[in-house]
């Protein structure tokens, strides 16, 4: 590994931004074995395998795997022999981003920084946002929640790293988020609200701005995992299990299940 090739990686863990290691394990003839290239989602790959004509497939194919988040041997049968490259995902600390710094929100954030989650809480309202109510969490912002989700979704702020919960102090304080990140490639979107009240508006929103119905598939609305949650601390703790379960492909049904 040079020089070069290790420094373009630390950069890319400390700007957040996904890469992963493509090393060949087997090859026909032991030349490319041991070879390495980064691979970017935004940018052309750094080194070379060794591998030919093969060489452009595999580095496709790794960026693929890097999109999935989960490492992966990629196998091919060449008409020299068979070749594996195994492609490492580099794992980035998941974010969890609470907008509303309510009752639920306080215990969440602390579940979050447990379950090593880099947190972020943001509210408008400057004596619900500060540090004395959220001691764990790695930022807290007061700003305004849409222009803020508007922002950040331009920038590129969120991403397939990143977990949304929204539990504003309103019903429309949510939804107004909700439309901003709604097409963004996010890990998991999750908003608060009753089965009624969450078929009602995502039937609003269908009828009067033409939104697809299945495009509020991937919202978990209502959220979380159905444990009978009825205090603050008790809901936030079916939220983390729904975000941890949709995190590790878990086989646990969501509340919001039922809505699809």
């Amino acid at each position: 590994m040079t020089e070069k090739f290790l420094d373009a990686l630390i950069s890319s863990l400390e700007d957040r931004r996904p890469v992963a290691v493509a090393t060949v394990i087997a090859a026909s003839d032991d030349g490319p074995i041991g070879n390495k290239a980064l691979v970017w989602l935004d940018q052309n790959p750094l080194g070379e395998l060794g591998l030919g004509g093969l060489e452009a497939r595999v580095l496709e194919e790794a960026r693929t795997v890097l999109e999935g988040r989960n490492h992966q041997v990629l196998v091919y049968d060449s008409e020299t022999g068979q070749v594996k490259v195994f492609v490492e995902v580099q794992q980035r600390p998941p974010d969890l981003v609470i907008v509303g710094a309510g009752h639920i929100a306080m215990p969440l954030a602390r579940l979050g920084t447990l379950c090593d989650f880099t947190v972020t809480v943001l509210d408008d309202r400057p004596q619900f946002a500060n540090r004395q109510r959220f001691p764990q969490a790695d930022t807290v912002l007061t700003l305004p929640l849409q222009a803020t989700m508007r922002k950040w979704a331009a920038a590129g702020r969120l991403d397939l790293d990143t977990f949304v919960v929204l539990v504003t102090r309103g019903h429309q304080h949510d939804i107004d988020c909700l439309l901003e990140i709604l097409d963004q490639p996010l890990a998991y979107i999750g908003m608060i609200g009753s089965r009624r009240r969450v078929r009602t508006v995502f039937d609003l929103l269908s009828t009067e701005m033409g939104i697809p119905p299945e495009a509020f598939d991937r919202v978990h609305a209502p959220i979380g995992l159905d444990i009978g949650a009825r205090t603050p601390a008790e809901i936030a703790i079916c939220i983390m299990a729904e975000i941890i379960n949709v995190r590790r492909s878990g086989p646990a049904p969501s509340i919001s299940d039922e809505r699809k």
